[in-house]
């Protein structure tokens, strides 16, 4: 089968395609021929070995996927780190997700870890209550497109979007912002409150780091909370001081996805059935993002850390 391999870590020169044994599924297994892989900015990371589980090499990058399994049954299916861009993959069953009629392959990629992750954010980290302001970072990617959506349905009074350029900041009011923020302005913590009519704001979610997540807890209201998902500034945000937390009664909490998976009651699993519902009745849109061939790998990474992209980004294992 043709795959994408990494054999040396860094930057997304390191991605090859090349050709490699079909994988062997276990006992349990699902091998599914893959239609298009999902590609996540935790992919750029994992490339450089900067992730938050380290990698190991040789390696195939990806934990997503989307296809038939051998009985022809649709699936999305979320990897156990790694093996998601190339024409085969194996799923363990309870990582795999039945796609419903009405969705796309390239919705339920949007879905399955950006669905799920903004899903996961809203109703378990910050639990957000109805008439919050939310203010969602980088507002026009994956993530972020779905949370301006979810945060609206599930009780925000006013959603702030906060992206790079006037036409991604415009794709958030068609979303459903009520207000943007360019992400380069010189104090955030000002322009937050400037786009809140002059009042600290309830909820962040936040996948940047360094700068914008000091800017952004300092903006929040008493008993107001950020979600850090991610570090895409590839700079760490100050130290949190215990005392400040308690100063203003603010929670600063994390979330990596796949701890969701061990949580009672079948959390992921929920998501992605109330996620595809909304997506199938049409009361939530999936950005659709640029799709590369397989071969061109490189170039979706390039693209993605130049923050040149919309929505979600995919591979066409066919191309």
């Amino acid at each position: 089968m043709r795959a994408i391999q990494i054999t040396e870590f860094g930057g997304p020169e390191v991605l090859t395609l090349t050709e490699l044994p079909d994988p062997e599924p276990g006992p349990d297994g699902l091998l599914v021929d893959v239609t298009r892989s999902g590609v996540n900015y935790a992919d750029t990371h994992q490339a450089e070995n900067s992730y938050l589980a380290p990698s190991r090499l040789p390696m195939v990058p990806g934990a997503e996927i989307a296809g038939r399994t051998a009985d022809g049954r649709r699936v999305v299916g979320l990897l156990p780190g790694n093996g998601g861009y190339a024409e085969k993959a194996v799923v363990e069953p309870g990582m795999a997700y039945e796609i419903p009629d009405g969705v796309s392959d390239e919705a339920a990629l949007a879905l399955l870890v950006q669905g799920a992750t903004a899903w996961v954010l809203l109703r378990r980290n910050v639990r957000v209550e109805p008439g919050e302001t939310v203010v969602v970072h980088a507002a026009a990617g994956g993530v972020g497109s779905l949370a301006v959506q979810l945060a609206r349905r599930f009780g925000a009074g006013r959603v702030i979007a906060v992206a790079g350029n006037e036409s991604k900041r415009e794709l958030a009011r068609e979303l459903g912002a009520d207000a943007t923020v360019d992400s380069a302005a010189p104090d955030m913590t000002a322009a937050l409150i400037e786009a809140n009519e002059g009042r600290r704001v309830d909820v962040v979610l936040d996948m940047v780091g360094g700068r914008v997540t000091d800017e952004s807890v300092r903006a929040l209201a008493p008993f107001g909370r950020l979600a850090f998902y991610g570090m895409a500034s590839r700079e760490l945000p100050s130290p949190v001081q215990p005392a400040n937390l308690m100063r203003f009664s603010t929670t600063v909490s994390g979330m990596w996805l796949p701890h969701a998976h061990l949580l009672p009651g079948d959390v992921v699993g929920t998501a992605m059935r109330e996620l595809f519902a909304l997506v199938a009745e049409g009361g939530l849109r999936h950005v659709e993002g640029r799709s590369y061939p397989l071969s061109e790998a490189r170039r979706a990474h390039e693209d993605l850390r130049g923050r040149g992209t919309v929505g979600k980004l995919t591979l066409d294992t066919s191309a």
